[in-house]
């Protein structure tokens, strides 16, 4: 069954993103109608390199449903301090159940950062998080959670979103304080939270997170083993980057991805969070900055252009963005970004054929008093996305011998924006992948 990935966006008043797939097997092309839009010619031991015959390929090759290989990914952007649309959202995105519990329908959930300020859930929220992570686990999935340029602007004490109405669910400005560095959620930061995330689709490419390019490991696998092809091949880069800003093309801490990254964030906030006497919050007090031990590579973690507060990839015209968003993903190990932190209130952005995909939303259930909008906007998510990858066999169960081929496999892609009154199609190819 064809997969189809689809963002669903509701009316600009209540913005709501989910992506999920479905697999309807007799809508999937005949492998002689899809594009061999990656093709690695692979030498057989002890000979020259040879080049696929594609048209015979074509011809000895099927679909094995069999072994159909499905990843189901849910992802969302700032839900800043409102448990009541959290909630709903995960619910369509079916997340959780009517419970708010953990549903056990997709693999991974994804939530790239800015669960704090602008509104009055964040100790519920954080808590919720938790409790899902360990729900989670004990149904076979991953809770996966990103810190946002919110989360690090708290951890430096900087609380110029923080309302009065936010504090006093803590009790008092000490005990937000404590909550952030030795409590509950600031101990869930350092052990939970990574600023950015590479989320390969496919279970035999590593779990979450595994760096791209790879270590060498100690004793290098035979070049023919699976941990070989998969790294060699163009499955390599079928992976996902999740990240609250987005990656810069100019950030110099890229590769490997994303431990370098996480590396210096895991450092900076320990940092951050060891401080004694914690500094009295900006504002009324004089913004505080980063601690003196902070290094060069650390404060440029938190530059305007960095993975924190990046826009870049929003805001810049098209033939820019697309011209530089290859090599960020040549880099990183991915095929497609995804990134809160820039909203946009007509709908979901994708760039550069679904390259560059924007979830934020604004999510807010406060009075105007409160913000800056002449209006309230709420809302939120983003997707639930289903993945199948399936293998191609020979026909007969023999190779050919003038065809080098040892893997095939094909995915197939649509991603919808579906509003209330619309849909709209972003991506819609199949790929195959040979080596």
């Amino acid at each position: 069954m064809p997969r189809l990935r689809y963002f669903l966006a509701f009316s600009p008043a209540v913005i709501a993103i989910c992506l999920t797939a479905y697999i309807h097997q007799p809508q999937l092309p005949r492998l002689s109608q899809i594009p061999f839009t990656f093709q690695h010619s692979q030498a057989s031991p002890g000979s020259n390199q040879q080049t696929l015959d594609l048209d015979s390929i074509l011809e000895e090759y099927e679909l094995d449903y069999s072994n159909q290989c499905l990843r189901k990914i849910a992802a969302c952007g700032d839900l800043h301090g409102d448990m009541e649309n959290s909630l709903k959202v995960l619910q369509l995105a079916k997340v959780v159940d009517e419970k708010g519990d953990w549903s056990g329908e997709v693999d991974f959930f994804v939530q790239t950062g800015d669960i704090i300020d602008r509104g009055d859930d964040t100790i519920k929220l954080f808590s919720w998080m938790e409790e899902l992570r360990i729900q989670a686990a004990s149904m076979g999935g991953t809770l996966v959670s990103n810190l946002g340029n919110h989360e690090w602007m708290n951890a430096i004490g900087d609380w110029r979103y923080v309302y009065k109405s936010e504090i006093d669910t803590f009790g008092s400005v000490p005990a937000h304080q404590k909550m952030l560095t030795t409590g509950q959620i600031g101990r869930a930061w350092l052990t939970n939270y990574t600023t950015t995330t590479r989320l390969l689709l496919y279970p035999s490419l590593r779990p979450p997170n595994t760096d791209y390019p790879p270590p060498s490991p100690p004793n290098p696998p035979p070049p023919d083993s699976n941990f070989s092809f998969l790294l060699s091949s163009p499955l390599s880069h079928t992976a996902f980057s999740f990240v609250h800003g987005g990656l810069a093309p100019t950030y110099p801490n890229l590769s490997p991805f994303p431990s370098a990254i996480n590396t210096l964030s895991s450092s900076l906030l320990c940092k951050l969070q060891a401080r004694h006497p914690f500094p009295p919050p900006h504002p009324p007090y004089p913004y505080p900055g980063l601690p003196d031990t902070a290094s060069e590579a650390e404060r440029r973690l938190y530059g305007n252009d960095r993975p924190l507060w990046y826009r870049g990839w929003a805001l810049d015209g098209e033939r820019s963005v697309c011209a530089e968003v290859d090599e960020v993903l040549e880099k990183t190990g991915t095929r497609q970004m995804v990134m809160g932190h820039t909203p946009d209130f007509e709908g979901i952005v994708s760039r550069c054929d679904g390259k560059i995909l924007i979830i934020d939303t604004v999510l807010v259930s406060l009075p105007v008093s409160h913000r800056d909008l002449t209006r309230i906007w709420r809302c939120s998510l983003s997707p639930l996305h289903r993945i199948p990858l399936t293998p191609a066999k020979a026909k007969d169960g023999i190779l050919s011998s003038k065809n080098p081929v040892t893997h095939i496999w094909v995915k197939n892609e649509v991603i919808k924006a579906l509003y209330l009154d619309r849909e709209e199609v972003l991506v819609d190819e199949s790929r195959a992948f040979i080596w």
